[in-house]
């Protein structure tokens, strides 16, 4: 869906562009399948902030997204409608199946209302449909990808990601990620066919602060503007440098650039790692 770009009236939406809903079905959610979502606003169980920056922000209801389309394998359903989703950057499609159920699916980039998906070990390669990987022909886009068997879809569920069956390996799939980085996936996990829907989600200008409070985030501040009791990069006569040879985080770890994974931890299941942006 193309982006909208208003009128210049005020200087907040002179840069700003805003999402095209009008290819999304009209009415509200289905109401069988929502509920209340309560805001966490960053923090963990015992009530302290985990993630900073989080709070506020416009009431949202929460949709009921099937990922693991497992129950009902080989029930055709039809895409009823497709609607707006305020807690994930894709859009998702209702689906009415024929056993008299409905749920909600990611949708992929060009599904239309009327059409039918199918999920099953082995279906049709069609957009929308989900099936077993050593199933699907190589060199397909696919998205919402099982990682451990029986889980559900965990990987590749953004707007406009996909990824890119390469090949098999023995018992893996092998697959290239949104991220360039290779992976070896069991031959047995599900995943989607297609590329999730709204891929001009990245595009999107956000214009002016309040804009970015309605969606729950809240002001951040440089390390530098702070005092030197506050923060590493804090203290000095004005904006001054860091005055730092590397960056740090707010409690003196390295940041920016520091690998963070643990070396302990198996990486057998990749084959090669994902390359930044800036060697590329």
């Amino acid at each position: 869906m193309p982006l909208k770009k208003p009128k210049p009236t005020t200087p907040g939406r002179r840069q700003m562009t805003i999402a095209d809903f009008s290819g999304l079905s009209k009415g509200g959610p289905e109401k069988s399948l929502v509920a209340g979502k309560q805001r966490i606003c960053g923090r963990d169980a015992k009530g302290r902030v985990a993630v900073r920056h989080r709070g506020g922000g416009h009431k949202r209801l929460y949709r009921f997204v099937d990922f693991k389309q497992t129950g009902r394998h080989g029930v055709p359903g039809t895409v009823r409608a497709l609607e707006y989703d305020p807690n994930r950057s894709a859009r998702i499609a209702l689906v009415y199946f024929a056993d008299g159920s409905k749920s909600y699916i990611l949708a992929p980039e060009g599904l239309k209302v009327g059409e039918q998906v199918v999920a099953g070990k082995r279906t049709k390669v069609k957009t929308g449909n989900r099936m077993e990987l050593q199933h699907i022909p190589v060199g397909y886009h696919i998205h919402n990808v099982e990682v451990q068997l029986g889980r559900g879809g965990q990987i590749v569920r953004s707007a406009g990601t996909a990824a890119t069956l390469i090949g098999f390996d023995g018992p893996y799939a092998l697959l290239q990620l949104p991220s360039s980085e290779i992976r070896k996936v069991r031959k047995e996990c599900f995943a989607s066919i297609g590329t999730v829907s709204n891929p001009e989600h990245n595009l999107i200008s956000i214009g002016k602060a309040g804009r970015m409070r309605w969606m729950g985030r809240r002001p951040t501040v440089l390390g530098k503007s702070m005092n030197a009791v506050d923060h590493p990069h804090g203290g000095g006569e004005g904006h001054s440098p860091i005055g730092l040879k590397h960056p740090k985080t707010p409690w003196g770890k390295p940041a920016l650039g520091v690998k963070t994974r643990r070396k302990r931890k198996s990486s057998d299941l990749i084959v090669r790692r994902r390359v930044s942006k800036k060697k590329k």
